[in-house]
């Protein structure tokens, strides 16, 4: 179950590879995903057994949704009273996608702590300001800015936030630039763009090219191009921001309510968020409207990014990419929470109880939503499920071939599409010669005999045109074929 999404697969891998490698070092955490959640993994990771089973991603990713939890709670405390807030971490902490994800290498339970966090700091900050606490007010800012350097080196997601996180920053200390907080404004505006540069002067170093994660090999334009079949539609959403919003929005939806009530619940929100927007207006409301970042920037993503989700309900009735949706989890909880509290408040006037009865009902109501959708699968594991059942038996079956090889001796193989055999085998990576030893690489397929005890080509990749190119001296010894996946061959040098 840990291991079901090959992402998850993919995040332990670069961790993993960080120190076992060939060539261990920074260059091994890529050049598409962001660094943080394999630093985090590192120390877990170590431990073969921990990466075998996935259990080295549960440990960072439980840490913070926990850490979420908590967020979510005093962020509506600013400005809800604690019934309120009660609703709003039961929904966002009974989520079944989310405590399903809190178990796996995945990066959102770590993106949404960050979101959450920095949305809370950032509102503190602003009420330490308007109550003249000058110090305390720096203080949440720079710790503010350390959170948003978290987020901008989790997900690109962050990049976007941030930007707008400054601009709320910029607009409640524009009048304060010369007393004590400006200094540690000067400080939060170096965090914030010192980090993304840094991400480029490490792609520049490291591949040649600042931006290779927008436009190398393994970015989403070129797995996007690669996938795509010549002459086939494009997926929905390409160039229409109307269309991408859509199945972003109903993503979020069908991942927090059953198909019966989805439209409702973002229609609440929305409610909701209005209520805020009319209740707080004079309470420093703006950091928590951060929340709905998401919403445009994956919009975007869809539409000029190459970044599609696809939706079962919806063409091409299929999953990918479901788990974005749940970047709205904060919105929904939040906000939602603000409905409540309004109604209650209402209610209150004329009934002193009500309160109590209204926040009981509406917990009732959350709990039997997260039952429906534990009950049907929540629709990330739905996702995981269905997308990792050609891929797992034949990584098992790879698996089992690899270990009757010889115990001695280098494996020659690309490992970024199936690593998920080499874990399972328990194999350590300093045993291969893959793609990213860029130093033994390029010979090695030049000279496969001569580099490695066995080479294991799989349909269509690069070790597989090394074969081809150059069979003297290998012996094939086995082939590894599964529905929907390609054949891996075995060959062992003379």
């Amino acid at each position: 179950m840990l291991l079901l999404y090959g992402d998850a697969v993919a995040h332990l891998h670069i961790a993993r590879r960080f120190f076992d490698s060939l060539n261990p070092g920074f260059r091994q955490l890529g050049s598409v995903w962001l660094p943080l959640p394999h630093l985090l993994l590192l120390p877990f990771v170590q431990k073969m057994s921990w990466w075998q089973t996935g259990l080295a991603g549960a440990w960072p990713s439980m840490a913070f949704y926990v850490l979420g939890c908590a967020g979510i709670y005093r962020l509506a405390r600013l400005w809800l009273r604690p019934s309120a807030a009660i609703v709003a971490v039961a929904f966002y902490g009974l989520n079944p996608g989310l405590l399903y994800m809190q178990t796996t290498a995945m990066t959102e339970p770590l993106f949404l702590a960050l979101m959450i966090w920095s949305a809370l700091l950032i509102a503190e900050h602003g009420r330490a300001l308007k109550a003249g606490e000058q110090q305390r007010a720096s203080r949440l800012l720079v710790a503010a800015g350390l959170v948003l350097v978290g987020a901008i080196f989790t997900r690109y997601d962050g990049w976007i936030f941030a930007s707008f996180a400054w601009l709320i920053v910029l607009w409640g200390v524009r009048r304060h630039l010369r007393e004590h907080v400006g200094g540690a404004f000067v400080l939060f505006t170096a965090l914030l763009v010192a980090a993304p540069l840094l991400w480029l002067a490490y792609n520049a170093k490291q591949f040649g090219d600042p931006l290779d994660f927008i436009r190398g090999p393994y970015s989403a334009k070129m797995i996007d191009a690669r996938t795509t079949k010549p002459g086939s539609p494009h997926y929905p959403g390409w160039h229409s921001m109307r269309v991408a919003s859509l199945y972003f929005l109903k993503a979020a939806e069908l991942g927090a309510a059953p198909l019966r009530w989805s439209n409702v619940l973002l229609w609440l929100s929305i409610a909701g968020t209005a209520i805020a927007l009319w209740k707080q207006r004079n309470k420093k409301i703006a950091a928590a409207l951060l929340l709905w970042i998401p919403l445009p920037f994956y919009a975007y993503s869809i539409a000029y990014g190459s970044v599609p989700i696809f939706i079962p309900l919806w063409w091409p009735h299929s999953f990918y990419n479901t788990r974005y949706g749940m970047e709205m989890l904060p919105v929904f909880a939040l906000f939602l929470a603000f409905l409540v509290n309004w109604c209650a408040e209402l209610a209150a006037e004329r009934w002193p109880r009500a309160d109590a009865w209204l926040t009981g009902a509406v917990l009732l109501v959350i709990a039997a939503n997260s039952v429906v959708l534990a009950r049907s699968l929540p629709l990330v594991l739905q996702e995981a499920v269905a997308n990792s059942r050609s891929r797992i038996p034949f990584e098992r079956s790879l698996s089992d071939a690899l270990l009757t090889l010889p115990p001695q001796g280098k494996i020659l193989m690309y490992t970024s599409d199936h690593i998920g055999a080499l874990q399972h085998a328990g194999i350590p990576l300093k045993r291969t010669i893959n793609e990213g030893d860029y130093y033994q690489w390029p010979g090695a397929l030049q000279h496969p005999a001569q580099s490695a005890a066995a080479v294991v080509a799989m349909d269509g990749d690069a070790v597989a045109d090394a074969v081809a190119a150059h069979p003297d001296g290998l012996t094939l010894v086995d082939v590894v074929c599964s529905t929907g996946q390609p054949c891996a061959r075995i060959y062992l040098a003379k």
